[in-house]
């Protein structure tokens, strides 16, 4: 009879936890398209480039480019260099090149 709660009281915790997480997994789609805001716009957007974890994006003007937005959007580190920005994101890196490439 004890067996039957343990099995109640984990059913019921996996289900809690399942919900926890896919109630904190955000929309990819829309973290994309506030990147691509971040970044100055579809427009502003020349080439991307994926380096390992590294998201590479040449801009027309960097100046448009919201670096500290980049960062709350979940970047692990953004550098700038010339006309290029190399933003550290992981394993979503080929992701993003992929439907940013898809916008233009």
């Amino acid at each position: 009879m004890q067996l039957i709660y343990y099995i109640i009281i984990f059913a019921v915790l996996l289900i809690i936890a399942l919900a926890i997480v896919r109630g904190n997994k955000k929309d990819f789609k829309l973290e994309i398209n506030k990147l691509v805001e971040l970044l100055g716009g579809k427009e502003n957007i020349l080439e991307t480039e994926v380096e390992m974890s590294r998201f590479k994006v040449t801009l027309k003007d960097i100046t448009k480019a919201n670096k500290d937005g980049i960062m709350k959007l979940g970047a692990k580190g953004v550098v700038e260099i010339d006309d290029q920005l190399k933003i550290i994101f992981g394993k979503d890196a080929k992701k993003l090149k992929r439907y940013i490439d898809d916008l233009k």
